[in-house]
């Protein structure tokens, strides 16, 4: 059963297919599909987001796609950067193209600049939508609680990776091995929801006139 995955991150990629990589089900990225028609990601929340991309690229490809919105919400600064997460630096910029990574974490930094670790709880929270052709839908949301760090700690990861400190292991996502991520993370929280259902939704599909 093919189920596409609506991103063009390589690192959520990466995540879904060591998060779905045991299950009968083949993944292929954005990137393989032809003409993929680029969906804005310009929602009020991770749903509408994740709900417009999934159903856009379901009906373009033909059989189901399954994408995701996600962001990290910092308590200090009333849950910004949150659904515009991969914009908040280009939007402070007045900046048409999103930031890259790094532009991003020194701008987040620079905002917290003072703040005590009693200040710097953030969450990072995911909305997961799989789409079929048909119009069927499954939607899955996860968080993880954490707290920012005062400087970027770690190499792996990507995104707000290297400042999300995870409490119970004292590391950032960015220090942490795929393996421990993937037991954690907000979008691991998110699969774990589907994972039951997941099956059958695609059956479905494949069995549908």
């Amino acid at each position: 059963m093919k189920l596409v995955v609506a991103t063009t991150n390589s690192g959520k990629l990466n995540e879904f297919r060591a998060l779905l990589g045991d299950l009968a089900v083949d993944l292929c990225s954005l990137s393989e599909v032809a003409d993929a028609p680029v969906v804005a990601e310009d929602g009020d929340t991770y749903l509408a987001n994740a709900r417009a991309k999934a159903i856009a690229i379901a009906r373009h490809c033909g059989v189901p796609a399954l994408a995701d919105d996600s962001g990290l919400e910092v308590t200090a600064l009333g849950g910004a950067p949150g659904v515009r997460s991969a914009r908040f630096a280009a939007d402070a910029m007045h900046r048409r193209d999103p930031a890259d990574d790094r532009t991003n974490t020194a701008f987040l930094l620079g905002r917290l600049r003072g703040l005590g670790d009693d200040r710097r709880a953030a969450r990072f929270r995911c909305v997961i939508v799989v789409a079929r052709p048909d119009g069927g839908e499954l939607i899955a949301e996860g968080t993880c609680e954490g707290r920012i760090a005062h400087v970027p700690q770690g190499s792996a990861g990507f995104g707000y990776d290297p400042v999300f400190i995870y409490p119970p292991l004292a590391r950032t996502f960015a220090e942490l091995t795929r393996e421990e991520k993937d037991q954690v993370s907000h979008r691991a929280q998110a699969i774990a929801q589907l994972r039951p259902r997941l099956l059958a939704f695609l059956t479905a599909s494949a069995a549908a006139p």
